[in-house]
């Protein structure tokens, strides 16, 4: 059967999130129902050119189980990337979590650049400029939205 495994021995709460441009950080939380003994493994695939890679950085918890993975140079590619969690226990079959994730969805901008604000008396008020954040994938400036929050000192 194609979910062969104890019931509630799947990883919950599986989570992913990208940062300074390449880096993302994956975590979940170790299932309910599994055996004490539960080790689980993450394998990922970026798109369809590439194979699947197992995580190169675990983390760990304090009884050495994984519950993430660090990765480094990710690229975001336009089509979803899979995410495969599986596990294994001397005692018993673990059941498997997958998930196709589109990673723009999940990344975190970096601010943006060279933020500048010139002020005049005059009617003008104040000029403020800045330059995009930096990111892996987007070429098109319009896609940025910017909200601006002065507050008067």
């Amino acid at each position: 059967p194609l979910f062969a495994g104890m019931n509630g021995s799947a990883i919950e709460n599986f989570s992913c999130v990208i940062y300074n441009i390449c880096l993302m950080n994956c975590t979940w939380q170790a299932g309910r129902g599994a055996p004490a003994d539960t080790q689980y493994f993450l394998y990922w695939q970026n798109s369809r050119d590439d194979g699947q890679m197992e995580c190169e950085l675990y983390i760990k918890d304090e009884n050495g189980r994984n519950v993430g993975c660090r990765f480094q140079n990710v690229r975001i590619e336009i089509e979803k990337a899979y995410f495969l969690v599986n596990g294994s226990s001397k005692d018993s079959l673990i059941q498997f979590y997958d998930e196709y994730i589109e990673l723009y969805k999940i990344e975190i901008l970096t601010a943006p650049l060279n933020v500048t604000a010139h002020c005049t008396g005059d009617p003008v008020g104040c000029i403020i400029t800045w330059h995009p954040p930096l990111t892996s994938h987007v070429e098109k400036v319009k896609c940025f939205q910017y909200e601006i929050n002065i507050q008067n000192k």
